[in-house]
């Protein structure tokens, strides 16, 4: 199946009120796991791709002939977005290029008259192709791969003027943040995502650094209009303590233990598991 837009999934995601999870890959294995799974539980996925990830793997375009490949010799069925995360303008464009389905561009940190236009720019094309369109208002905060995010709490009225250009889904700052929380994190902002969701008429919400937010409050976001949710260094934490563990039994050691294949089995393994555990929350199994 080829690669598609994130666009139906997303919006038949926002009326059946589960989210559809966006898993970072980082590597063969990563895209091979995430794939593997997706088919397994009959679920959409959108696979993302950082800038830094995407220099790591050699270049947008590596990424897109790996993943349409991947998708093609698996005999995956079920919807499958590539999908540029906390893309800049430049990165977007690029990725437009390269053949990716969906993108993201974070104008959040420019002032939103130049988010604006950035953003219409983009559209303009991802209409032409046929590719979805993610944009961001307010900074995420914490950290992936060099953007930094101060965790501001979006402005109601800028989601709606971003909202209205008719984007296919707006990431909005609620408090959430990359990577691990810490222990006086204050919670996701509900009383804001309300509003942001009333302003915007229904349009397909996404909620950044899924990693570690309670359940309870992921189901309350979905119940919000959160459509898609983005899952990163929960599978960078689940893959390294398998690994750690294969390599501390000494595994590794053990009749060919070295080759990679086994050495980065378990880990391999691990972000299935997580995957799945996520699917299972977001309410996407059998969805596809």
């Amino acid at each position: 199946m080829a690669l598609v837009s994130a666009k139906d999934m997303l919006n038949k995601a926002a009326a059946g009120g589960y989210a559809v999870g966006q898993f970072n890959i980082n590597n063969l294995e990563w895209t091979k796991a995430i794939l593997q799974t997706a088919q397994e539980q009959n679920s959409p996925v959108i696979l993302g791709v950082s800038e830094g990830a995407g220099k790591y793997m050699c270049g947008f375009k590596t990424v897109a002939a790996m993943v349409k490949a991947m998708v093609e010799s698996l005999g995956i069925t079920v919807p499958v977005a590539l999908h540029l995360d906390h893309g800049s303008y430049e990165g977007a464009k690029a990725c437009i290029e390269a053949g990716f389905s969906s993108i993201m561009f974070d104008g959040s940190h420019y002032p939103i008259d130049e988010n604006i236009a950035k953003t219409t720019e983009l559209k303009g094309i991802c209409d032409q192709l046929g590719l979805s369109l993610e944009a961001e208002v307010g900074a995420i905060g914490g950290e992936e791969d060099g953007v930094i995010g101060s965790g501001e709490v979006a402005d109601p009225a800028e989601c709606k003027m971003i909202s209205d250009l008719g984007v296919t889904m707006l990431a909005a700052g609620i408090g959430n943040i990359h990577g691990k929380y810490p222990a006086n994190w204050k919670g996701l902002n509900f009383e804001v995502l309300s509003q942001i969701h009333d302003v915007t008429n229904g349009k397909p919400l996404v909620l950044h650094g899924g990693t570690g937010i309670p359940a309870d409050m992921i189901k309350r976001a979905i119940s919000l209009g959160v459509a898609k949710i983005n899952v990163n260094t929960e599978c960078q934490l689940a893959f390294q303590e398998a690994t750690r563990k294969y390599i501390e039994e000494g595994k590794d050691l053990q009749g060919k233990g070295f080759d990679p294949r086994k050495l980065l089995a378990p880990g391999t393994q691990a972000i299935k598991d997580c995957v799945k555990e996520k699917m299972e929350l977001f309410g996407s199994i059998g969805k596809a």
